[in-house]
């Protein structure tokens, strides 16, 4: 199944996955996804237009947080963003993870779609 027609599970123990398990996952994800901390969590980093832009991104990524009650790590500046999943009960990465991950996904492939193009 897509990971974009899962949605996150929160009933019991979360299962940590194991190296091999986060890598199959991170190459159904774009490719500014990378696995840090070992294994323990997913980052990306993405720059958008401008703070506008960054903050109405920002805003769609707290309401997946919201519906999928997993949320992540966010740093910011100006229109840098660096999102980091992990999940602290189990102790690194669980299939949460690359769920909220691939949304995101899709949020930026939408943003990028439907941007308009730069003045000349």
């Amino acid at each position: 199944m897509e990971l974009l027609e899962q949605h996150c599970h929160h009933r019991g123990p979360e299962e940590r996955l194991d190296e091999t398990e986060a890598r199959d996952l991170l190459a159904r994800l774009d490719t500014h996804w990378s696995v840090v901390e070992g294994g323990a969590a997913i980052e990306a980093h993405v720059e958008l237009a401008d703070f506008r832009e960054l903050m109405l991104f920002l805003q769609a990524l707290a309401w997946i947080s919201h519906t999928e009650d997993h949320h992540p790590e966010v740093r910011f500046v100006y229109r840098d963003c660096h999102i980091r999943y992990s999940t602290h009960s189990a102790g690194g990465l669980t299939l949460n993870d690359f769920i909220c991950a691939a949304r995101v996904d899709a949020l930026l492939r939408q943003y990028r779609e439907t941007r308009p193009a730069p003045a000349q």
